[in-house]
């Protein structure tokens, strides 16, 4: 079962690129067709249209993470405290920038290059969705302020509710410039432009092994494609790499989607297309979709023996139920309304919630990029710019940023990291659990649950926001 964005947006047989067959060359190869390589590709026609790019992708350009998420386009503001553990705070600061006007680049890409991905840009609302969660943000909003940096509105409680549709929002902050999109359709739409400014594709091709010889070579079942520079843009699919095996957490994030219900929408007040989420670690994310449905998941899911990405992070998501009782707990006044399809998919989740960049083993012609951990829709645009830099050797801002670093925490070996990540995770469950009803949890259940790498939003009483000066 394919989610249902990639179901709306499904290319018919004629339109799926042919696999590679026999032997090929290309200056770059880009491993993975999701956001992240399919944006590399495209900044690197900008810079220099006559490379020779070549683009493998072991299903369909888009059927990963890239088209089955939310459809959030954040930026990295949210994220000012962890940037500036990487970064000085003027650095922080122009990261931050570049990804929210990245929010703005994708809409008006879209526009001009007749992509309809339904984009929306009416904002994100970081609310809390009980009490302890309240003011999760305080630290983060002084911290910006302290840097004359104001990218959040504070909302009246009365207006997060207004403007919400449910009175289980108990406050919030507004970024404007998020948007939203059907991340499917987006990748659908990066892939056609791509292939329209000359960019090979070929899927249904996996990368079996890398030849680490000069040239590099990418062993697929059934061909070699040389380069002369690699970039491994996989996603969660990157563990199979040893260098980056402990760099990620690889765990599912589950979504359903309801039937459509624009009229009872509107008239709830959540009248256009503002994305929400709490302020849980375990987060809750939920937006309405062009035709009236409302899509809502939660993170904190399936975790794998090994950061093996299997079948199980495929299909219906088997945490559906769940998730629906979150949805059921913050919009009780859609308690009537069905639920119409579950999807589930692979989060690569780092310990400071940033994507990072870097080269294999110090080598010029052997890259990466990932870690988005779950919010790559609008940074994606921004981590192509950074690999495109990296590719064609350039000294400039992108290439010499902090993301690009070689310090960016491993997660324990196994057996640790299964087992201690299950506690970890079960731990935040009940802590949220008792929250949710007014309860405090116990010392250890919070100890276990502040283990949990960085999220989406920073949690209160758990990260602290920083930055060097």
């Amino acid at each position: 079962m394919l989610s249902h964005w990639l179901t709306e947006a499904g290319l018919s047989a004629e339109e799926t690129a042919p696999a590679l067959e026999g032997d090929a060359r290309a200056d770059i190869c880009i491993v993975g067709g999701g956001f992240c390589g399919l944006w590399t590709a495209l900044r690197l026609k900008e810079r220099d249209p006559s490379l020779d790019i070549a683009i493998i992708e072991k299903d369909e350009c888009g059927s990963g993470a890239s088209g089955r998420n939310g459809g959030f386009v954040l930026s990295w503001w949210a994220k000012f405290g962890s940037l500036g553990k990487f970064c000085p705070s003027d650095e922080a600061a122009r990261l931050a920038r570049a990804s929210a006007d990245a929010v703005g680049e994708i809409g008006r890409f879209c526009a001009e290059n007749g992509i309809d991905a339904h984009y929306r840009g009416d904002g994100w609302l970081w609310a809390a969705s009980s009490e302890a969660q309240d003011g999760s943000w305080n630290a983060l909003v002084d911290t910006l302020a302290r840097h004359q940096l104001h990218p959040f509105e504070l909302w009246e409680p009365e207006t997060v509710k207004q403007r919400s549709g449910t009175d289980r929002h108990v406050a919030g902050v507004y970024e404007p410039t998020g948007a939203t999109v059907q991340p499917a359709l987006l990748a659908r739409g990066l892939r056609r432009v791509a292939l329209a400014r000359g960019v090979r594709i070929f899927e249904r091709t996996p990368m079996m092994s890398l030849h680490r010889g000069r040239p590099p070579q990418v062993v697929t079942p059934r061909g070699i494609l040389t380069a002369e520079k690699v970039v491994i843009a996989m996603n969660a699919w990157s563990t199979m790499l040893p260098e980056l095996q402990r760099t990620i957490l690889v765990i599912s994030s589950d979504i359903v989607a309801t039937r459509p219900m624009p009229d009872r929408l509107a008239a709830s007040g959540w009248a256009d297309g503002m994305c929400i989420s709490d302020s849980r670690t375990l987060v809750n994310y939920y937006r309405p979709t062009m035709d009236g449905r409302v899509a809502f998941g939660t993170g904190g899911g399936r975790l794998s023996f090994g950061n093996r990405v299997d079948d199980r992070f495929n299909g219906a998501s088997p945490r559906a139920r769940e998730v629906e009782r979150y949805f059921r707990q913050i919009y009780p006044d859609f308690g009537d309304v069905p639920i119409a399809t579950s999807w589930t998919g692979p989060i690569d989740r780092s310990l400071s919630g940033l994507p990072f960049f870097g080269r294999l083993g110090g080598r010029d012609d052997l890259l990466y990029g990932l870690g988005f951990s779950g919010n790559g829709v609008g940074p994606t645009a921004v981590g192509g710019r950074i690999l495109a830099s990296l590719a064609l050797g350039a000294k400039d801002e992108w290439s010499e940023c902090g993301l690009v670093r070689d310090d960016v925490g491993l997660f324990p070996r196994e057996p640790v990291r299964y087992f201690g990540g299950r506690l970890v995770v079960a731990a935040n469950r009940r802590k949220e659990r008792m929250e949710d009803r007014g309860r405090t949890p116990g010392p250890l259940t919070v100890k276990l649950a502040g283990l949990a790498p960085a999220g989406l939003v920073p949690v209160k009483g758990v990260d602290a926001p920083a930055t060097k000066a």
